[in-house]
């Protein structure tokens, strides 16, 4: 009769409320007065999911940058899953930066993650499955202190629970 119950720990970015936020956000620095006259933009690379965010100087970047991250939140977009490259000197005397989207659990940090769920000494399993982590036991309480034990926890990495059964 005891059934095995079981959650998912997963880290997706929705890439079409990523888009909207993009378009939302241009349409303001189009607006403002301080990136008038400006080379400011942000293309989307939707196969290797990043951003590459160019503008005029650090300054101006780094506007864009809130800007942008400002409207990834109104839009539910973690900001945690944003993995920053380094600025770099662009043509036509302009800087760059390539941001990273972050889709599923990297490998070193499912095996963190594991390691800290079979640190609690709790009757549960959990196992590494290509980007995300299934947990799995025959308590519901147990699968529910594990949330409740990883929410309080920060590995650096967005993380969403899916598939609770």
């Amino acid at each position: 009769m005891a059934s095995e119950h079981s959650f998912d720990i997963v880290s997706k970015v929705d890439l079409q409320e990523v888009k909207n936020a993009i378009t939302h956000t241009m349409k303001e620095v189009r607006q403002r007065f301080d990136f008038r006259g400006s080379k400011s933009d942000i293309q989307f690379m939707e196969k290797e999911k990043s951003l590459i965010i160019t503008s005029d100087d650090e300054y101006k970047l780094q506007s864009l940058i809130d800007i942008l991250k400002s409207k990834l939140v109104k839009r539910g977009v973690p900001i945690k899953a944003l993995m920053y490259g380094k600025v770099e000197s662009a043509i036509g005397g302009t800087v760059r930066q390539k941001i990273d989207l972050q889709q599923g659990i990297p490998q070193e940090k499912a095996k963190e993650i594991v390691k800290a769920i079979k640190g609690m000494k709790l009757k549960v399993q959990a196992q590494i499955q290509k980007d995300q982590i299934r947990v799995s036991s025959k308590s519901k309480d147990a699968l529910q202190e594990v949330i409740r034990h990883l929410k309080e926890m920060d590995f650096g990495i967005d993380m969403q629970f899916a598939n609770y059964r």
